[in-house]
């Protein structure tokens, strides 16, 4: 499994750097965009519909995201990402103490959509953010990366305390704070170096500071903590499918749900902050 898991990864960090480091973003922007259609395609089965049906929503879904790019409207204004935004904070968090039963509740079909369109905003943030700067891009996808990774290890030796139980098991505490530590790490780091190394952005971190000072601390904990909900909401709309992984189709990962499920709500709420 592990042996597994490494060429996977390996894989797909070999598609994903070099079409991030092109001169040009759109090389990335279908990468992106191919992403988020395999996502559309396992949140269709995790929410009921048969396999034809799932398949054909997705590519609906990505031919209108592709019609969208190419008539050159992507750009969106800064007040748009108050919207995904606000629904990740207050319904993510509403979601969660509803629990599996609660989401079970909800009508199918908005269940479907409410997906769906969640993916388009992360899309939409990706390329956006894209478009401002690979080290901007590049620092909101450490962030997460380094909240899960720091999460890991915290938690694997310090996890007594479960964060939500009955929804993810092998969440806790420990490792929550342990991902908050990690992103203070990553974030005076990564200062560092843009203060020393030419890049054609400021980063999540350095722009947070220049605006906002000490509490841009209080929006990287945010951003961590909406990680979190991320990696739980999925993980309860998988318990509410009966399944374990969004899919099989990254061997050793499982599904690409299940590796971008902490970056739905934290690119729309990154934008938000630094548009």
């Amino acid at each position: 499994m592990l042996k597994q898991r490494i060429i996977t990864a390996l894989a797909l960090l070999a598609l994903l750097l070099p079409t991030l480091f092109m001169a040009s973003p759109e090389p990335f922007i279908v990468l992106a965009l191919f992403m988020v259609a395999a996502g559309a395609w396992e949140w269709g089965r995790l929410s009921g519909l048969p396999f034809q049906g799932a398949v054909v929503n997705a590519v609906v879904l990505a031919i209108a995201l592709l019609a969208w790019w190419v008539s050159g409207r992507l750009q969106l204004p800064s007040s748009v990402w108050m919207l995904p935004s606000l629904v990740w904070v207050i319904g993510g968090t509403l979601l969660l103490r509803a629990g599996v039963q609660g989401w079970s509740a909800w009508p199918k079909g908005l269940r479907l959509v409410s997906g769906y369109v969640l993916l388009v905003f992360a899309w939409v943030a990706m390329a956006n953010a894209r478009a401002l700067g690979v080290n901007l891009l590049l620092s909101i996808l450490f962030l997460v990366w380094a909240a899960d990774v720091f999460a890991y290890f915290g938690g694997k030796a310090f996890g007594n305390r479960k964060l939500a139980p009955s929804i993810s098991p092998g969440k806790s505490w420990a490792g929550a704070y342990a991902g908050a530590i990690g992103v203070m790490v990553v974030a005076a780091l990564w200062m560092l170096m843009d203060q020393s190394v030419a890049v054609d952005s400021p980063s999540l971190y350095t722009t947070l500071w220049q605006r906002f000072g000490w509490l841009g601390l209080v929006a990287l904990w945010g951003l961590t903590a909406l990680s979190v909900v991320g990696d739980l909401v999925e993980s309860l709309v998988k318990r509410s499918a009966g399944v374990k992984d969004s899919s099989s189709l990254l061997p050793g990962h499982g599904g690409v749900l299940d590796r971008i499920d902490a970056l739905l709500p934290v690119l729309p709420v990154a934008l938000m902050l630094v548009a």
